[in-house]
């Protein structure tokens, strides 16, 4: 089946331009030609939509484990007097996963870029399940001393390579398997959608686990059991290495030919550090967006809108299951007003909505649970739309030889920075009766961020096609255009 071409009709974002004359070196990326990659689709669309989403699903399940059991970790891992500071170094450690991402973003999407998006998956997922494994395991500070805060640390930076490597795997495989008319709706389904769903297999083993070891049993154990969930992400891994085929814009299909390698500094010389400069602005607000409403949803049901844990087990859950459903409208969305629109108009709403939500949820107060329900599914649908089209975005600046790269290390150095948000608002709170304050505060002010830069940034919906970078000619006005 034909991929219709694609012409665009400005300058096509993330491309730095031809060089003049013979080539010196690869500080540029060279001009490509049409391969047979660019015109098919995958073999296995379906299988390779399934372990995108589940990947990115497993991702981000690991992750929110350690927000469910803040509590019991930092009595166990971090135990301190305050119980601000011992709930902040949580987030701490949450904080070294976060600042790890980039790192592993760059590793790994190398090796996608180079290697291939499968290869790469196969490694992160198994990494990504084994660590999260291995931080039920750590034993407590009465037991071992200050060598258990070490031991989860080193866990977490660990962690926090190979889930920088998620990003460099699932979503461009995702997209790069499936036709130009569904990856709107795809990159909601991956980026925002799988983050949901994520969360909502968290909810339901933070629910079935909290049920078999209740009260002092969950302090002690049940959260433990929680991180040993963590393997079935690692059972991904041999999934993907079974059933999913390569990605036919990177191996070029039938006729086998993979894109030329282009090195790392491309991202860094040119247009490309102006392109990778906003598009972490972009991702940066969209992230704190993220984690001042979902990643904080559990803390700040637990302790400073407390409510029971049965309700806000399923207050988690349904607000985990509306994040799908935002997630994939707003990525359809992205398809019919473009990337950029659909994000703006989000982000222009939340500048508004977000502190004013969260202002009323900590004012109704734990005994109000079915209007902290309803607010708190409002607050998520609003954050996690906005960034849904975020990935597609990120992937449609880069071309597909620099993609997993370009897309890995723009979304998590913008996540980095937006994922250090809570930590701040802890930090910056002298007790617990002043986080929702804070809270207010860094909301607007992420909202701010991610409005400001996308008004910076162009449309990319339909300026590249996936499989190969465009031609450069020029026009009749003298300047350039980019023709697929």
């Amino acid at each position: 089946m034909l991929v219709p071409p694609l012409v665009a009709d400005r300058d096509a974002p993330g491309f730095p331009p031809k060089p003049r004359g013979p080539p010196t070196s690869h500080s540029d990326i060279e001009e490509s030609t049409l391969t047979p990659a660019a015109q098919e689709y995958s073999k296995s669309p379906r299988a390779a939509i399934f372990a995108s989403v589940a990947g990115w699903s497993f991702d981000l399940f690991d992750l929110f484990l350690l927000l469910y059991v803040a509590g019991p970790v930092s009595k166990s891992i971090f135990p301190t007097s305050n119980p601000t500071l011992g709930i902040a170094a949580v987030f701490g450690s949450f904080a070294v996963t976060v600042i790890m991402r980039p790192v592993g973003a760059a590793v790994f999407g190398e090796v996608a870029d180079r290697r291939g998006r499968k290869k790469a998956m196969v490694v992160v997922m198994g990494g990504v399940g084994l660590t999260t494994a291995a931080m039920g395991l750590v034993p407590s500070y009465a037991v071992v001393g200050v060598l258990a805060p070490v031991l989860f640390l080193t866990l977490r930076v660990a962690q926090g390579l190979f889930v920088g490597g998620v990003t460099a795997t699932t979503h461009t495989l995702g997209t790069e398997s499936i036709g130009p008319r569904r990856r709107g709706l795809m990159s909601g389904l991956i980026g925002a959608g799988g983050a949901g769903l994520g969360a909502a297999l968290a909810s339901v083993a933070y629910i079935a686990v909290s049920a078999v070891f209740p009260g002092p049993a969950f302090e002690e154990w049940g959260w433990r059991v929680l991180f040993f969930c963590g393997l079935a992400g690692a059972l991904l891994s041999l999934f993907v290495s079974r059933k999913v085929d390569e990605s036919p814009a990177w191996d070029g299909g039938e006729a086998g030919r993979a894109p030329e390698p282009v090195p790392f500094r491309a991202l860094l010389r040119g247009t490309g550090k102006k392109v990778l400069a906003l598009n972490i602005a972009v991702a940066a607000g969209g992230g704190a967006q993220y984690y001042l409403t979902s990643g904080f949803l559990p803390t700040l049901l637990s302790e400073i809108v407390p409510v029971g844990e049965s309700l806000r087990g399923t207050i988690l859950l349904v607000c985990s299951l509306a994040v799908v459903v935002a997630a994939i409208g707003a990525g359809e969305l992205s398809e019919r007003l473009g990337r950029r629109r659909t994000m703006l108009g989000f982000g222009l709403c939340n500048l508004v909505a977000l502190p004013t939500v969260v202002w009323a949820i900590t004012g109704a107060g734990g005994e109000r649970g079915a209007t902290v329900t309803v607010l708190c599914v409002i607050m998520v649908m609003l954050s996690n739309a906005a960034y849904a089209p975020l990935m597609i975005f990120l992937n449609e600046r880069y071309p597909t030889e620099l993609r997993a790269r370009g897309t890995a290390v723009s979304w998590n150095m913008g996540f980095m920075l937006g994922g250090l948000t809570p930590t701040f608002v802890t930090l910056l709170s002298p007790d617990l009766a002043h986080v929702p304050s804070r809270l207010v505060f860094f909301l607007a002010g992420s909202s701010l961020v991610f409005v400001v830069a996308l008004i910076a940034v162009p449309e990319t919906r339909g300026s590249v096609s996936f499989g190969r970078r465009p031609e450069r000619v020029g026009n009749r006005d003298g300047g350039t255009v980019d023709r697929v």
